[in-house]
């Protein structure tokens, strides 16, 4: 059998048709059986020159026609993956997506949807956008797009998603049935751009605590955060908690802005060093307009990249207190380079260093992907002796704490992963999706009340005047998902405070109404709350 090194050598040739238009003046001789002529392979200046003549000669004379084009989308991807995990090369509809996620919008028609049964169902129409203009309504059922069938056929939610979505000025009709309507009315939707916030929420918890959670670094994101910041403070805001938890990162410079706004004048954010790359050294300017404000930091093992700069700089400054498991440990600086094809390659240039010294990025191993699976099964996620360190090597914090390198963040304050609440079960539930199904029933059934809950009290009353308990026993059973002996008085809360979040997202309010009452469950969060972040941690 072929091993994936061998098919990988065997696909490498055809990359001539790259190679060679990038180097075609140095190719000018040949080297093939019969041909009387010596190379002096030393007389090409590149590094490259051996496999460049022989890819150019297999260009010229291999017995049958080459796809150059196929063999080249082929072969890249593998060519990046031999250099290291986070290198890579995007076709041009994958660096499109890439870059979107990124840039503070989108072209679309404006809406958030559910499937929780085969059929996506409008959560949220995004005021003045597209879809409301047109008459859509939260509630209604998509059932086709541009004249394709996407209810009770299985279609992905990704391939939902891209065919409502397409350039600004272009339209799309959609078949939507709506409740107490027979028949299925179509909306002819013409696609504008659409706002993407990387903030999904920012609210008080207390009189005097703020909570922001960012789920990305896009272009906007220090933009966002300070309007959020802005307004929590007019409501009292004393001390911040800052949710990075599944935040993955994003660009550098919204990373070190939002850094140097809770920093002094001079203190390092973070550094970089590569081969071809002299050191940089990133420092606070002064002009923080939150140098002073109490802050606390969540992460977790998917906090990775500009997340893990902006913990390490608030930990190794003495900034803030770190709070939950160690992080993802993404310390590699990527540089783009663009096609004109539309493709490109993210091609790492050096890696990040924290304040103290220490490197973010974790070894490579072959289960690199899978290493939060690792970490389940060391314990790492359920104690903090569990935690692997490289102390071979002893890190300082400004105020002299130890701290060490080893890949990623290890938090200050180590949070267990939360088991309470989880069952057999709640398994089971999760897995088939129960709480979002019966949510889901709960709105259909009450749309008129719900989308009138414009406010937190009058969503409460409405709740409250249901029997939410029996009612999600009875359709859990009814899917023949039933609790064992004891099972229900110990995941009774978790899972009626999620179906609670989970209704109240299908309000007006949204995830301004969904995150208040889902972190209410949250220990990370409850603990962060009873921390003292102008404690001495020496």
């Amino acid at each position: 059998m072929i091993s994936d090194k061998e098919k990988f050598f065997k696909i490498l040739k055809p990359i001539l048709w790259v190679l060679t238009i990038v180097f075609s003046a140095t190719l000018i001789m040949e080297a093939w059986p019969g041909n009387s002529r010596k190379i002096d392979v030393k007389a090409i200046s590149s590094d490259w020159a051996k496999l460049i003549l022989v890819l150019n000669n297999v260009d010229k004379r291999y017995v049958d026609t080459i796809d150059h084009k196929q063999f080249t989308e082929d072969v890249l991807p593998r060519l990046m993956e031999e250099l290291d995990p986070h290198s890579v090369y995007l076709p041009p509809k994958e660096l499109e997506d890439a870059e979107e996620s990124l840039q503070g919008e989108f072209e679309g028609i404006g809406v958030q949807f559910t499937v929780p049964n085969d059929t996506a169902i409008i959560s949220n129409v995004i005021t003045g956008g597209p879809s409301e203009k047109a008459g859509v309504l939260t509630g209604d059922r998509i059932i086709e797009v541009g004249g394709r069938c996407i209810a009770g056929t299985r279609t992905p939610q990704d391939t939902m998603v891209s065919l409502m979505r397409g350039k600004k000025g272009t339209k799309v009709v959609l078949g939507i049935q709506r409740h107490g309507v027979e028949g299925m009315i179509p909306l002819t939707i013409t696609r504008d751009k659409i706002p993407q916030h990387s903030i999904d929420v920012a609210f008080m918890l207390n009189d005097t605590t703020g909570y922001v959670k960012l789920s990305k670094f896009a272009r906007t994101s220090h933009t966002e955060f300070m309007a959020a910041l802005s307004d929590l403070k007019g409501q009292g805001m004393r001390r911040l908690i800052f949710d990075l938890r599944d935040n993955g990162g994003g660009y550098l410079d919204q990373a070190m802005k939002l850094s140097n706004e809770f920093l002094p004048e001079g203190s390092m954010i973070v550094y970089t060093e590569g081969k071809a790359s002299p050191r940089a050294e990133l420092k606070a300017d002064g002009r923080g307009r939150y140098v002073d404000l109490p802050l606390a930091v969540l992460i977790n093992t998917t906090s990775a990249s500009s997340s893990e700069i902006f913990a390490g700089a608030m930990q190794d400054n003495d900034r803030g207190i770190i709070y939950g498991v160690r992080s993802f440990g993404k310390g590699l600086v990527q540089e783009p380079l663009y096609f004109t094809d539309g493709s490109g390659i993210r091609l790492t240039v050096a890696r990040f260093y924290t304040p103290s010294g220490r490197c973010i990025q974790k070894p490579y191993s072959d289960d690199y992907d899978y290493d939060f699976l690792a970490r389940y099964d060391s314990g790492e996620m359920f104690s903090a002796d569990s935690i692997k360190l490289d102390k071979s090597v002893e890190y300082k914090t400004v105020k002299g704490r130890t701290v060490y390198g080893g890949g990623g963040i290890v938090p200050d304050v180590f949070i267990p992963v939360d088991t309470v609440g989880v069952t057999d079960f709640t398994v089971q539930c999760n897995k088939h999706s129960i709480q979002v199904k019966y949510a889901n029933t709960i709105f259909e059934n009450n749309m008129a009340r719900i989308v009138a809950a414009s406010d937190m009290e009058s969503f409460d009353r409405f709740y409250a005047s249901m029997d939410v308990e029996h009612g999600f026993l009875a359709y859990a059973a009814a899917q023949n998902i039933t609790p064992k002996p004891g099972e229900w008085e110990v995941s009774k809360g978790y899972i009626l405070n999620n179906v609670k979040a989970l209704v109240a997202r299908y309000t007006p309010m949204g995830d301004n109404a969904f995150y208040p009452i889902f972190l209410k469950s949250d220990k990370w969060i409850q603990k962060a709350i009873e921390g003292d972040e102008t404690a001495d941690l020496r």
